[in-house]
């Protein structure tokens, strides 16, 4: 047998103005293809390539960084679990990197992160592993593997290229930083009148009616799971009940909460990541829509996607190798400006109008904790909002 082992912005999409819809709009994923590089051309992608297109973005400087050529060469085949949910961002990004490298074929095999996690799990169990990485779009699911032993230990030169240590352990990498935040429509608040606490927008008669959610979706469950670590059940199951009383209008996913609910006026705010305004804004510049963030709770959690490699991939070198890549200035240039992420290396900027990391106002927690998620589903359950 194997041994197991606070500064916040409180508005910015407006301030940005039409800029921001050349500057985003450049975007994979919901909003399409992007950019006009080189790689789709069989050549070798360029800097070009890997950054999204439009004003704000032509006139950021060079990333800094680690750059890919200043890493050792990808060199043979690897197999990645992908968590999905990026809108083909991800893929994409594998895309440049197999055309960057001649040797080099990476395949994804796609699927919930959560899904992935328990598969993985299962496989490492069973001992029959099928792949090389898994690169999840939540700490939750990463935490989860690395709970139940299915991962080796990242190499130095891997974890020690996160700038936060908040955002990897020794088991997984951060590479795309995503907060909490509060969308808005402007025709129905001002800047001032979004409460700089979850707890107001559950119990404030002023927001009856007017909340939109996606229960069902996997970044509302971590959020859920945040809340039981920093308030413990009771003070979570409180806070479902006062919501319900608010009679939130449900969506399928958080991007559908912002780009139907909110931009149309169905309702006035909502709960989701932080990159849904941005796409949504990047697409309809006219939308009367803005966005802020609550402070120090469950409201504000930062998590990130991560990557880590698998107990059992056959190619275990080459996938922290590849993990190494998702860190570079290159990668992260892309994740930040096609998908709005918060880098996680030093000498990557947020795009446009987004505020770092340190300026937001996240609660201290172990990301780590967030795989504690079956507890949430239950309590979700029990108070009628799952089924």
């Amino acid at each position: 047998m194997r041994d197991r082992k606070s500064q916040t912005r409180r508005r910015f999409l407006a301030a940005a103005g039409v800029a921001s819809t050349t500057a985003l709009a450049g975007c994979t994923g919901i909003l399409g293809d992007g950019g006009s590089g080189s790689g789709g051309d069989g050549d070798q992608p360029t800097l070009a390539d890997f950054r999204g297109s439009g004003e704000l973005v032509s006139d950021r400087p060079a990333p800094g960084g680690t750059s890919i050529e200043d890493l050792p060469d990808l060199e043979g085949e690897l197999s990645i679990y992908l968590g999905g949910g990026e809108g083909g961002r991800y893929t994409t990004l594998i895309d440049l990197l197999n055309q960057y490298y001649d040797g080099f074929e990476a395949s994804a095999q796609t699927q919930p992160s959560s899904q992935l996690a328990n598969v993985i799990v299962d496989e490492y169990e069973s001992g029959t592993t099928q792949a090389d990485v898994f690169w999840s779009v939540d700490a939750g699911s990463l935490a989860y593997v690395a709970d139940n032993s299915a991962t080796l230990d990242l190499s130095s030169d891997a974890t020690s290229m996160v700038a936060d240590d908040r955002f990897v352990t020794d088991q997984w990498a951060g590479v795309a930083g995503r907060s909490r935040a509060i969308p808005y429509n402007t025709n129905q608040f001002s800047a001032s009148e979004i409460p700089t606490s979850v707890d107001a927008i559950a119990t404030e008669d002023r927001f009856t009616d007017t909340i939109g959610w996606a229960p069902t979706y996997g970044a509302f469950h971590g959020f859920v799971t945040a809340m039981r670590q920093l308030r413990g059940e009771d003070g979570t199951r409180e806070w479902l009940n006062n919501m319900l009383d608010q009679n939130p209008a449900r969506y399928d996913s958080e991007y559908a909460t912002v780009s139907q609910g909110i931009t149309n006026g169905e309702v006035g705010l909502g709960l989701t990541n932080h990159y849904y305004p941005m796409l949504v804004f990047a697409n309809t510049p006219d939308a009367p829509l803005d966005l802020a963030f609550t402070e120090n709770d469950a409201g504000a959690l930062v998590n990130t996607a991560g990557a880590s490699v698998l107990d059992g991939a056959s190619e275990p070198d080459l996938a922290d190798l590849f993990v190494r890549h998702l860190l570079s200035a290159e990668a992260q240039e892309f994740l930040a400006t096609r998908g709005f992420a918060f880098p996680m290396i030093e000498g990557v900027e947020p795009v446009g109008p987004l505020p770092t990391i340190e300026e937001l106002s996240p609660p201290d927690l172990d990301l780590q904790s967030l795989s504690d998620v079956q507890p949430t589903i239950q309590l979700l359950e029990d108070v009628g909002i799952l089924s």
